[in-house]
């Protein structure tokens, strides 16, 4: 029989690199997805619907089908030697997050009251002051809770990149099934349920802690 502790190691292993690629998500994804907002607000039509149609694109099409398209794109279009197959994971995810949070972002600006932004003009402020001293604040507190759900479902989606043979969690739960044994595949729920627990706490601190711009 397989010691417990050994599968518990593997998955452990696999853990790390869904770990890896979460963090590397968040970290890029989020100025990134800033920006995309940014230009999807942009008062110069072209920019605009053109930073509009490629997240309509990206989040209109399956996750796992742009990894296949980062992955082997630039191989099989352009003759280009293929990414290395994390890197292609990590590009995929972080273009797909941010265009979801650019969305976010979108919906929690355009929900602070317009009287915030008056409120920095009479103050003296410039606009990009008003924005990052008065109103990013209040945004952050209105987008917690549809980001943390984004946050949880990235968690999760991170399974997807065994499609292009990344090791992470589920693929080393996979991997026992050759050998008979159904219960690591399984057992790796337990470590998604503590991940997602642990991101639900902190998520829950945080909105706490900006309960002061409760009106």
């Amino acid at each position: 029989m397989t010691d417990f502790w050994s599968v518990t190691l593997k998955l452990l292993e696999g853990l790390l690199t869904t770990g890896e690629l979460f963090l590397l998500t968040v970290l890029f994804a989020v100025p990134l997805g800033l920006l995309i907002c940014f230009g999807a607000m942009c008062r110069f039509t072209p920019l605009r619907m053109v930073v509009k149609t490629a997240v309509w694109i990206v989040r209109g099409s399956p996750l796992m089908l742009q990894i296949l398209i980062v992955f082997y794109g630039p191989g099989l279009l352009f003759g280009l030697p293929l990414l290395p197959r994390f890197t292609a994971a990590v590009i995929t995810f972080v273009i797909n997050y941010a265009c979801y949070f650019s969305e976010i972002f979108r919906g929690g600006i355009q929900s602070v009251p317009r009287g915030q932004y008056e409120a920095g003009q009479v103050l003296g402020l410039t606009r990009v002051q008003t924005f990052f001293h008065v109103v990013l604040l209040q945004v952050v507190k209105r987008i917690v809770p549809p980001m943390g759900n984004e946050l949880i479902t990235l968690v999760k989606d991170t399974a997807l990149v065994r499609v292009i043979a990344v090791y992470e969690i589920i693929w080393m739960g996979e991997s026992y099934i050759k050998k008979g044994l159904m219960w690591p595949l399984f057992y790796t729920a337990v470590f998604y349920l503590v991940a997602n627990g642990l991101l639900t706490l902190a998520l829950g601190r945080a909105e706490k802690k900006l309960d002061y711009f409760r009106a």
